[in-house]
């Protein structure tokens, strides 16, 4: 393919230097004369692991040159990778300055181009931003409309410094954000030589994927070092235990617990960070991240709240209390604070979960529902249809597995608050579905 690179710094020097030993040929385009010489003298304007001698071979070859000529790189190419800086803005706000700079010096080289191009943004940007900004401007400026006279790609980038070139090779996956797979898949022929799977979605999704991936990586490094001072405090040997703690691909490095959806609860995870939380009291140690895991549970709960509230409906139907399916286990369940909260504020609640009959409760589970929540256990149905029956609101509190019957119970009219996901039931006509976070 021929193709362009907008943008020479870590990202756009790396990528000119590996499209190009692929077998591409590439332009590198930047705004800094400095950047383009080097290029043009076959070295790197970077400091990187094998950049060097991969920029060296593909200038030597023929591959990639370099060049500060916007409309003469477009023109020349099929395919322009923008790879520009989007810095921080002292308010904390994205800057967009680059990106819009080069989109209009894009947009104007399409005018004069009488074939049809892709732009494809590397540059990290929020979700909206490639169609609210970007698309605008390449079309004002080109006098062509996207999808007919240019399409426009989004193809986040998951490279670390230092490791930058093996990243290129070996990534988990490479996402293509588009409106048209067909193409995406032009696109991903750029990384036919590299490993993983290639995914497609839309533009927005793909730019939030990168946003939730470095979100993540910040927040693991926040949590690796606030467990660390508290084992410190304890004395315990941190380095071991997150080396054990990665050994576990089932549950702690894993899809598991990553779904957007309701508060967590039960017996294990509220008591266990609040005895973290303890001891870190005791030692005067401030762990602001593990402090905050209980509070960002509560606004979850009281989110839920006030979205059932603000729709007003008074007879009122909980399926499911417990606070994970297939279990009877009510301590600190989620849906045992909205259910009361329902309950304090007047409405006509009935409550439905199959694994929470009274009848069928032993031990520590039937004494709390029989003296810590009474008030809950005589609002409990035994019958599913009957609950679905009496509410003009249904909130789905934990996806039992009779839950997948609600399709063929719900009439029109009827409102559905999920607060797990079942997906199924957003496209019932005549029925309000809301999701929590969804």
């Amino acid at each position: 393919m021929r193709v362009s690179v907008f943008g020479l710094g870590y990202v756009g020097a790396v990528s000119c230097g590996c499209f190009a030993h692929d077998g591409n040929d590439v332009i590198g385009v930047d705004i800094s004369e400095e950047k383009v010489r080097l290029i043009e003298d076959g070295r790197a304007p970077i400091i990187e692991e094998e950049i060097g001698e991969i920029i060296a071979a593909a200038v030597q070859s023929g591959k990639l040159r370099a060049s500060t000529d916007v409309a003469a790189a477009v023109l020349d190419t099929e395919l322009s990778v923008v790879s520009v800086g989007t810095p921080s803005n002292p308010n904390g706000s994205l800057g967009l300055h680059a990106i819009e700079r080069v989109s209009e010096q894009i947009g104007a080289a399409l005018a004069d181009k009488p074939d049809r191009h892709v732009v494809v943004v590397r540059s990290t940007v929020l979700p909206g931003t490639v169609r609210k900004h970007v698309i605008p401007i390449l079309e004002r400026a080109s006098g062509k409309r996207c999808g007919d006279g240019f399409d426009v790609c989004f193809n986040p980038e998951f490279l670390r410094e230092g490791s930058s070139v093996r990243d290129h090779y070996d990534p988990t996956f490479t996402l293509i954000g588009c409106d048209d797979e067909e193409v995406g898949r032009r696109v991903a022929r750029l990384f036919e030589p590299v490993k993983g799977e290639t995914y497609f979605s839309g533009i927005e999704t793909a730019e939030m994927v990168k946003y939730v991936c470095n979100a993540f990586h910040a927040l693991k490094v926040t949590f690796a070092n606030e467990m660390g001072i508290l084992a410190q405090s304890m004395d315990v040997d941190s380095h071991r235990v997150m080396e054990l703690f990665t050994k576990d691909t089932k549950l702690n490095l894993s899809p598991y617990y990553l779904k957007p959806g309701f508060a967590f609860g039960g017996s294990c995870l509220p008591k266990d960070v609040r005895a973290l939380m303890h001891k870190a009291h005791e030692s005067d140690l401030d762990v602001p991240l593990t402090r905050s895991i209980m509070k960002s549970n509560a606004s979850q709960i009281q989110r839920a709240i006030d979205l059932i509230l603000g729709l007003q409906k008074k007879r009122i139907s909980i399926l499911g209390l417990s606070f994970k399916a297939g279990t009877d286990d009510l301590r600190e369940s989620p849906l045992v604070n909205v259910t009361e909260a329902l309950i304090g504020k007047g409405f006509d609640v009935m409550i439905y979960d199959r694994n929470v009959s009274v009848a069928r409760l032993v031990g520590a589970n039937k004494d709390y529902i029989e003296n810590g929540i009474p008030h809950i256990a005589s609002l409990m149905a035994d019958d599913l249809r009957l609950a679905v029956e009496h509410g003009e609101l249904l909130v789905i509190g934990n996806n039992a597995a009779e839950f997948a019957e609600l399709p063929g119970l719900l009439r029109e009219g009827q409102t559905v608050v999920d607060l797990v996901g079942i997906g199924e039931l957003a496209d019932l006509p005549g029925v309000d579905y809301r999701g929590i976070a969804w």
